[in-house]
């Protein structure tokens, strides 16, 4: 008997029919599409502007299409801040990683290396800044889900966030804000030295916004 075309059942005949396995596998496709279609918009020569617009709409859109499936994290450092803040198990959060490392890997290959995250400033300011962008990036995604499970304004406000931030900062570090970003455009462009410093400058980031969030009393407090 044949499947009914749907994403559950495409992901049974690929393979990812367990629970651990098929958020790995959600989170692959997502990152990979971000990635490739990102810093394939830095391929393509397109302006500052244009590449914010291309990462933030592709991030949105990942949101509303995957949500439901995998949290659509999409980036190892807001994997690892919801681990520690409780919401995601540490075999999920392996998956989430495995499968955001691949996407990125595979995208930065199909690409030839094209978009890497570079350091533009000096260390103090890149250190300061990927932290800073990787907080409010978390912030805005812990402030819109404190106030809806709705996956069309989760996608606003997080789209919207990394559009607005790398623009304002992509000519620094390349804003990065994900480990995952810069994993794979970095590693075949041969700026793979530099990957290290970002993953711990933006899990740093998204860990701080979850800590401040400890902070704040819920609604029902």
């Amino acid at each position: 008997m044949l499947l009914p075309i749907s994403f559950d059942n495409i992901m049974f005949l690929m393979g990812f029919g367990e629970s651990m396995w098929r958020r790995g596998g959600v989170e692959f496709i997502g990152t990979f599409t971000m990635v490739f279609v990102g810093c394939g918009s830095v391929a393509l020569g397109r302006s500052s502007i244009e590449i914010s617009l291309a990462f933030g709409l592709i991030v949105g859109l990942m949101i509303v299409l995957l949500g439901k499936y995998s949290g659509a994290h999409i980036n190892p450092a807001v994997s690892i801040a919801f681990w520690r803040r409780g919401d995601l198990s540490s075999r999920d959060t392996v998956s989430h990683i495995t499968g955001q490392l691949c996407g990125g890997a595979f995208a930065g290959g199909a690409l030839g290396g094209a978009g890497p995250t570079l350091i533009n400033t000096s260390w103090t300011a890149f250190i300061a800044i990927e932290i800073g962008i990787t907080f409010l990036l978390m912030a805005s995604i812990l402030l819109i889900i404190r106030k809806t499970d709705q996956w069309l304004p989760i996608a606003i406000v997080v789209g919207s966030t990394v559009a607005i931030l790398a623009f304002l900062f992509g000519g620094y570090t390349g804003a990065s804000m994900n480990p995952a970003r810069t994993f794979g455009p970095n590693l075949f462009s041969g700026n793979a030295a530099l990957i290290p410093i970002y993953w711990l400058t933006t899990i740093v980031g998204a860990c701080l916004a979850v800590w401040i969030e400890t902070l704040i009393p819920s609604k029902t407090e």
